[in-house]
């Protein structure tokens, strides 16, 4: 957290001197003393947040393609004559264990074209659908699965998290796709 401090002071700043290095430590380090002191802030809380950064840019990137899928998928049954909406509520319950989960979850089922997240306590949702297979397998979505990874607090936790980054970005480069169409 020091150093976010410190950075963000520097990037405010927009100069380096020994002037603007030394104010900018001295303030970093009050203000790191008074969220440690008054706010709660532990050090390992910004350890687990860097050991989690791979498996959020992995949730980032699943939102965007999500989201990008479902407009497709509401722009098609806006613009078809065939294809009605089948607007259904459904009720779940997530399994995720922290608020943070589960609201980043209701914001992401939100964000989501043809999904509205009408309540969410806890880990207990109820979610609006546009149409019901919109709502089908919801519980063990993609976004639930990778949620459930920023909770593990197991040893290989960030390592496992950048193999999976490495294998989708080797999969999905184009002159591997033309050696496994060999």
């Amino acid at each position: 957290m020091f150093i976010l401090f410190f950075l963000c002071w520097l990037i405010f700043n927009g100069t380096i001197t020994l002037e603007v290095i030394l104010i900018g430590l001295i303030l970093t380090g009050v203000l790191y003393l008074f969220a440690s002191h008054f706010l709660g802030y532990k050090r390992e809380i910004g350890q687990r947040f860097l050991h989690n950064i791979p498996w959020m840019l992995l949730y980032v990137r699943n939102l965007i393609r999500e989201v990008v899928l479902a407009a497709a998928n509401v722009i098609r049954v806006a613009l078809d004559s065939n294809a009605s909406p089948d607007p259904v509520i459904i009720e779940f319950h997530s399994g995720l264990r922290t608020d943070f989960q589960n609201v980043l979850l209701a914001n992401s089922i939100t964000l989501t074209p043809g999904t509205i997240t009408v309540f969410q306590e806890g880990d207990f949702f109820v979610v609006h659908c546009l149409r019901r297979e919109y709502g089908d397998g919801i519980t063990e979505s993609s976004f639930v699965k990778l949620l459930r990874k920023l909770d593990e607090p197991d040893a290989d936790h960030e390592a496992g998290a950048l193999e999976v980054i490495r294998k989708e970005l080797v999969r999905r480069t184009p002159w591997t796709a033309k050696k496994e169409n060999k």
